[in-house]
C-alpha cells in the first residue's frame, strides 16, 4: 500500500475492519508518538489516524504547524499506520460514529479536556460501544532499532533524516562552520562537581569455582577528567573562553586535574575541601562493555566557609561572562545557597543560565532550576522530577517547562536523540536523531550537548542552528571511551561527512 492510498476521504472502506482510532496533529513525529501508536496497533489489527486538518488548529499554533498535507504523508509512511482520515471533511466526533472503532486511544491530557470536539467524541465513542483509552504508550530508556536494521542503515537514515531539518530551515555546512568560527565570541563561566573516571581494561578469567562469581583480570587503566570538568573542557576545545569553579578534594586526583585542565586551557578557581576526597569512579571493562562501576564519594553539602568563599569568588569574576553553565551531579557543590545566589546575581547582569542536573542514579531535582535559559535533563531524570512514569513525552515536557519556567527545553532520549522545545507562543519543536547508532561509551553524551548549546546561545546564534550542531557533537562524544573533548576542528570534519 503507498501512503497516498492510506489517505481517506470516504470512511465507508473503513468500516468494521477491526480499527483502533488515534488522534492528534502529529506535527513532528518523534518517539513519544511512535511509542503511543505502537500500543495503539497492539489493540486492534488497522491503525486509524485522526488527523487534525489545518482548519481545527488553534489560532496559537497554527503557524507552526506543517500542512495537513505534509503531516498526513509522514503518518502514512510509517508501516504501523493502515488509515488516516483528515477532519476536514468530517469532525472527530463524526469519524468515530462512522467509522465504529474498537478502541479510541488517547493521550492522557485528553482524560479531562473541557474542549467541544473531545467531549462530543467521547459521547460519540459511548453510544457506539467504541471503549476510551487513555494511553501515551510504554515508558522505555533505550531503542530496540538494532533488532530491524543493520548499524550502518539506521546510521544513514539519521544522516537523512539531519540533512531534511537542515534543508526545511534553509541550514548549509558552510553556515554551521561560521557558526562554528564565531565561538570565540563567548565567555563561559562553567559551574559544577569534578570527577575523575578511571577505566580499568580487564580480561575475563571465569566463573570462580567457591561461588558463582566471574573473575576478572585487570590489564591497564586510564584516568580521564568527567563531570563538570569534561564540560569545561568542551567549552574551551570548541574555543570559547572557559573559566570553571569547582570544589576538589586535599589528594592526588586534585593534581591530576588541574594538569588536564591546564592542557585544555581552562582557567579554573578551585576551593579544597578536607572533608571529602575528589569523587573517583573506577570502571572496569571486558573489551568495551562495562562490566561495573564503584565510585569513591562523599555527598555531603559543602560547609558553609567554602561557600563563602565560592559566592566571593564567583561576585568576583562574573562581569564579562556572557554564559553561566550549571553541571550538578548532586555531591553536595551546588547548595541551595549557591544556587540561589548565582540565579539573582546572573538575573540582575541580564547573564544567560545554563542547567544540566544527573538525578538518575542519585538523588537530584532538575526543578530547583529557575528561569533558565536552558535545560537538558534526560526522559528518566524529567520522569523522576515529576514524579510521573505515565504522560506521554509532550504533556513531560511541557509540565517541566511550566514547572522550571525555562526559556528552552531538552529532553534527552538516549538513543532515540532528543527532543527540543522553545517555551514561548509559536515556538520551535524538533525532533534530532541520535547520529551514532554504534556508540563506544554513552556516558558523556549528556555533557558534550550542554556544552555546544551553551556556546551557541552565548553568541546569540539561532536555536534550530544550536540543535544541529549538539547533536553532531554528541555523537563524537560517545564515540570513545573515556570523555574526550571534543576540538572545533573535529566538529567540522564531522559535519562534512554528513553533508556528504
Amino acid at each position: 500500500m503507498t501512503h497516498k492510498t492510506k489517505i481517506f476521504s470516504n470512511l465507508d472502506s473503513i468500516v468494521g475492519t477491526d480499527t483502533v482510532l488515534c488522534y492528534g496533529h502529529f506535527n513532528v513525529i518523534h518517539p513519544g508518538h511512535l511509542r503511543y501508536l505502537e500500543y495503539a496497533k497492539s489493540l486492534s489489527k488497522n491503525l486509524c489516524i485522526a488527523l487534525r486538518a489545518d482548519k481545527d488548529l488553534d489560532l496559537d499554533e497554527e503557524f507552526k504547524h506543517f500542512s495537513e498535507k505534509e503531516r498526513s504523508a509522514a503518518l502514512a509512511n510509517l508501516n504501523l499506520v493502515d488509515s488516516i482520515v483528515i477532519t476536514s471533511n468530517y469532525s472527530f466526533a463524526e469519524i468515530i460514529s462512522i467509522i465504529k472503532p474498537n478502541f479510541v486511544v488517547l493521550g492522557g491530557e485528553f482524560e479531562d479536556s473541557n474542549d467541544i470536539r473531545i467531549t462530543s467524541a467521547f459521547r460519540a465513542a459511548n453510544e457506539c460501544g467504541s471503549k476510551i483509552i487513555f494511553h501515551a504508550g510504554e515508558t522505555h530508556y533505550a531503542s530496540s532499532n538494532f533488532l530491524y536494521d543493520e548499524v550502518s542503515s539506521i546510521e544513514q537514515k539519521n544522516f537523512s533524516k539531519l540533512r531534511k531539518i537542515c534543508s526545511s530551515n534553509n541550514i548549509s555546512e558552510r553556515d554551521l562552520t561560521q557558526i562554528i568560527n564565531n565561538f570565540s565570541k563567548a565567555n563561559i563561566l562553567v559551574i559544577g562537581d569534578t570527577i575523575v573516571d578511571n577505566y580499568v581494561a580487564c580480561d575475563p578469567v571465569g566463573l570462580s569455582a567457591e561461588a558463582p562469581v566471574m573473575v576478572i583480570k585487570e590489564i591497564e587503566s586510564k584516568q580521564f577528567i568527567g563531570g563538570a570538568s569534561i564540560v569545561a573542557s568542551h567549552v574551551s576545545s570548541l574555543g570559547a573562553n572557559c573559566h570553571f569553579m569547582s570544589v576538589l578534594g586535599n589528594d592526588e586526583n586534585k593534581f591530576f586535574v588541574e594538569e588536564q585542565l591546564k592542557k585544555y586551557k581552562v582557567k579554573c578557581s578551585f576551593f579544597i575541601d578536607e572533608s571529602r576526597p575528589t569523587t573517583f569512579k573506577t570502571r572496569y571493562l571486558v573489551n568495551n562493555q562495562k562490566i561495573l562501576r564503584v565510585s569513591k564519594i562523599k555527598e555531603h553539602n559543602i560547609s558553609r566557609e567554602i561557600e563563602n568563599d565560592f559566592l566571593k569568588k564567583f561576585e568576583d569574576v562574573i562581569d564579562g561572562f556572557n554564559g553561566v553553565l550549571l553541571s550538578d551531579f548532586s555531591y553536595g557543590v551546588i547548595t541551595t545557597r549557591v544556587l540561589n545566589s548565582i540565579e539573582k546575581i546572573c538575573q540582575a547582569k541580564n547573564i544567560k543560565l545554563f542547567g544540566d542536573i544527573q538525578c538518575s542514579s542519585q538523588i537530584g531535582n532538575i526543578s530547583k532550576f529557575k528561569n533558565f535559559d536552558l535545560l537538558t535533563p534526560t526522559e528518566k531524570e524529567a520522569r523522576i522530577t515529576l514524579s510521573d512514569n505515565s504522560s506521554g513525552i509532550e504533556l513531560i515536557a511541557h509540565k517541566l517547562m511550566d514547572e522550571t519556567k525555562c526559556s528552552n527545553l531538552i529532553l534527552k532520549l538516549g538513543a532515540d536523540g532528543f527532543i527540543a522545545y522553545e517555551n514561548k507562543k509559536n515556538g520551535l519543536r524538533e525532533h534530532i536523531p541520535a547520529l551514532n547508532s554504534n556508540p563506544i561509551d554513552v556516558a558523556g553524551a549528556g555533557d558534550s550537548l550542554i556544552s555546544i548549546m551553551s556556546v551557541c546561545s552565548s553568541v546569540k546564534k539561532p536555536f534550530i542552528h544550536s540543535l544541529i550542531l549538539g547533536a553532531c557533537m554528541a555523537s563524537l562524544a560517545v564515540g570513545n571511551i573515556g570523555n574526550i573533548p571534543i576540538t572545533s576542528d573535529k566538529l567540522k570534519k564531522y559535519i562534512s561527512k554528513i553533508f556528504k
